[in-house]
């Protein structure tokens, strides 16, 4: 999504800004290969996880060891282009499994993108993780599955972590807030030109790799749910589990504030934040972000 407008080694080094000029413990996970275990060793499949009739296509990076080891989703944004697999790379080398897969209708996956759908995939591949013959082929532990989503993937691991008490932690990176996105609280004499916006916002985005759907379509969608797929209104549901906040310079860190104080004021003491000058991608601070994520993730060991 782009502006929206509205171990082995344990180094101690002075990463660059976002980090506010403090020394940070840089993960052996980020410098060092895991070791070789000839038994179990290090992985990556391809597969397919159904849901609703439809294959959804995945990948699974698979830690060194028998585990079973805890897993991470790591959920894409709107369309997609950014899917974090260096990330990806890193929680694996960090000793959890991470799971990628693209939602129904995007990037080949058969089937109709909407929002709601994505919704739906991504509880389905909590649910497949969850399968005790899925568990064991993969070598996951399915007590110890975590969330971390970016832009639109943000609110959708936003929605399924609130709605599942199970999950041990949820991460959002740059999460776009649905209800701000459509409008929010729009008034009747506005609906029209906040439409337009909308369809265009959404247009903006390149969606060539989703299928099923247009700009018109999702906006609508978007339209007709802006009251539901508010996740500040979801602060109750995430109780005291660990939730990391990182933000950026695209516009969404107002959404991710506001959720930080809404879970804070409810009793939470475990919500992590941390904000990056940088654009929607991360793309001048992939090192700094992968080890805001892998610090957090030490946390849920």
């Amino acid at each position: 999504m782009r502006k929206l407008g509205f171990s082995a080694i344990s180094l101690c080094v002075v990463l660059p800004a976002g980090f506010h000029g403090q020394a940070q413990q840089l993960p052996a996970a980020l410098t060092t290969d895991p070791p070789v275990d000839k038994a179990h060793p290090a992985a990556m499949l391809s597969f397919q996880i159904p849901s609703h009739g439809q294959p959804m296509n995945a990948i699974a990076y698979l830690a060194s060891g028998a585990g079973p080891h805890p897993v991470v989703i790591v959920l894409h944004g709107f369309p997609g282009n950014e899917k974090n697999l260096d990330l990806a790379q890193s929680i694996r080398r960090a000793g959890w499994n991470a799971i990628f897969f693209n939602y129904r209708g995007s990037w080949g996956t058969p089937g109709t993108f909407s929002f709601a759908n994505a919704i739906e995939d991504t509880q389905t591949a909590i649910a497949y993780l969850r399968d005790p013959a899925n568990a064991a082929r993969l070598r996951t532990d399915p007590k110890r599955i975590a969330l971390v989503g970016h832009s639109m993937g943000g609110f959708m691991a936003a929605y399924a972590g609130s709605h599942d008490p199970a999950i041990l932690g949820i991460g959002l990176i740059s999460a776009a807030n649905m209800s701000d996105w459509a409008g929010g609280d729009i008034s009747a004499d506005h609906q029209a030109a906040n439409r337009a916006r909308l369809v265009k916002s959404l247009a903006d985005n390149d969606i060539l790799p989703l299928a099923g759907c247009t700009a018109e379509s999702l906006a609508d969608e978007m339209l007709s749910h802006r009251k539901q797929w508010n996740f500040v209104d979801y602060a109750g549901m995430f109780g005291v589990r660990p939730l990391l906040l990182i933000t950026s310079e695209d516009g969404l860190a107002p959404g991710a504030n506001h959720l930080a104080a809404a879970v804070r004021a409810l009793g939470s003491t475990h919500v992590t934040e941390q904000h990056f000058p940088t654009d929607h991608s991360y793309s001048d601070k992939r090192i700094a972000l992968q080890v805001a994520v892998l610090n957090w993730l030490a946390t849920l060991q």
